[in-house]
């Protein structure tokens, strides 16, 4: 018998009717002849409110206890998904990420897989029981709970659904899949039916919060194809899968926002070897994902640098890096939040010229400044004041004609 792999977002499963809605479709699935593994969210802001009761009783929580506190979410929805599917009169078990034989390292609340024995999973579907799993979790080597960091249900997903050999993995959410921008952000968006993993993970990467770029780095180097689909409705979502020639003919596939960052400056710092390791060997020890860089030309001996970040690492950044720009001897250390990034992408910028000039023309003509430019094979990616930032998307949105179908999307 085959087996499918469905994850459930917490939209899907945020009240206890949509967790019976839910229920049936796992249901439908096996009766369509099929044995099931249902990863599921936390309920929609459970876990936003678990992370405010922690900071209201500590400022800094301790990552540890923050993912036995985390954990809690999902456990709560495995056990009433599975309940719910036992009153249609169906056989479900719930598991936890560690019972499911999910072993992470011991990076608290952004641990990383390291592999999955599924001993137990396989031996429920063996018994014709439904899966249901706590997504988002897993243990450390020495039994400690640990957290995959936010969307982390959707790695749990992939991961089980590679390791398992399951014929299908469908990721459930609150919209039909993938857009060309967020429809919230631009109104004119519209699905996307295929999808390059490439393109999926930059689009992740940048801002869009349908999967957690984790996610999809994972399924392209286990080539996991996957469906992005909702789970309130039975229209036909969004396949992320590896490229092939035709998609090429699609420049750009999507524009995509992120806000809450930051921008972190070191003024003048020492232009000299072993400076800039010094800066980001510091960031990394502390677990701080940086994402774009960018080094001024030095001047009389002394280079600025700055980078960003999610504006929630701040308070992190500022504790890392004080002692280290007083070592280096640079002046200051300048933090900034209130701006955002616009990334537009496409596997089809590799053999079409002109992408860059039209985005940057674009903003232009809109009054938008650019404060900080990022490029990649397949992504330009640019730093806005985050109060401009829906204009300028939907500028870039209409002026790579995204709005509407063109031969190939």
């Amino acid at each position: 018998m085959s087996i499918v792999v469905q994850k459930y977002g917490g939209t899907s499963v945020g009240t206890t009717e949509r967790i019976l809605n839910v229920a049936r479709r796992i249901v439908a699935t096996q009766e369509a002849g099929h044995s099931v593994v249902a990863v599921v969210s936390a309920m929609s802001g459970v876990t936003d409110n678990l992370i405010r009761m922690a900071r209201e009783v500590s400022p800094l929580p301790a990552e540890r206890e923050m993912d036995v506190l985390l954990a809690t979410g999902e456990q709560t929805t495995i056990a009433l998904t599975a309940m719910a599917i036992n009153a249609l009169g169906k056989k479900a078990v719930s598991l936890t990420g560690a019972q499911a034989g999910i072993v992470t390292d011991g990076f608290h609340t952004k641990a990383k897989i390291a592999n999955i024995t599924p001993r137990q999973i396989r031996r429920y579907l063996e018994d014709d029981f439904i899966v249901i799993v706590a997504g988002f979790q897993g243990e450390a080597s020495d039994g400690t709970i640990t957290t995959l960091g936010r969307g982390g249900s959707d790695l749990t997903a992939i991961a089980i659904a590679s390791v398992i050999k399951a014929s299908a993995c469908q990721i459930f959410t609150d919209v039909d899949g993938v857009y060309t921008c967020d429809p919230r952000i631009v109104p004119t968006a519209r699905r996307i039916p295929e999808i390059a993993y490439d393109e999926m993970l930059e689009m992740a990467s940048s801002g869009s919060k349908v999967m957690q770029s984790r996610s999809v780095e994972f399924a392209k180097k286990f080539g996991v194809v996957f469906e992005v689909r909702s789970s309130f409705n039975q229209n036909p979502g969004t396949i992320v899968k590896e490229e092939n020639a035709g998609m090429e003919n699609v420049v750009i596939r999507g524009v995509s926002v992120e806000r809450n960052q930051a921008k972190v400056t070191i003024v003048q710092v020492p232009d000299k070897p072993g400076t800039a390791a010094r800066i980001f060997n510091a960031l990394a020890e502390t677990g701080i994902i940086i994402d774009m860089i960018v080094q001024n030309v030095s001047v009389s001996g002394t280079t600025d640098i700055s980078f960003t970040l999610s504006k929630d690492e701040l308070p992190k950044v500022e504790l890392a890096l004080a002692p280290v720009v007083k070592e280096i001897k640079a002046v200051d250390l300048i933090a900034q939040d209130g701006i955002a990034k616009l990334s537009v992408v496409g596997i089809g910028m590799r053999s079409h010229s002109g992408v860059a000039a039209k985005l940057f023309e674009t903003l232009s003509v809109g009054g938008i400044n650019i404060q900080m430019i990022s490029t990649s094979e397949i992504k330009i990616a640019v730093i806005l004041d985050e109060a401009v930032v829906n204009q300028a998307a939907n500028l870039a949105h209409e002026a790579f004609g995204l709005g509407v179908l063109t031969s190939g999307s």
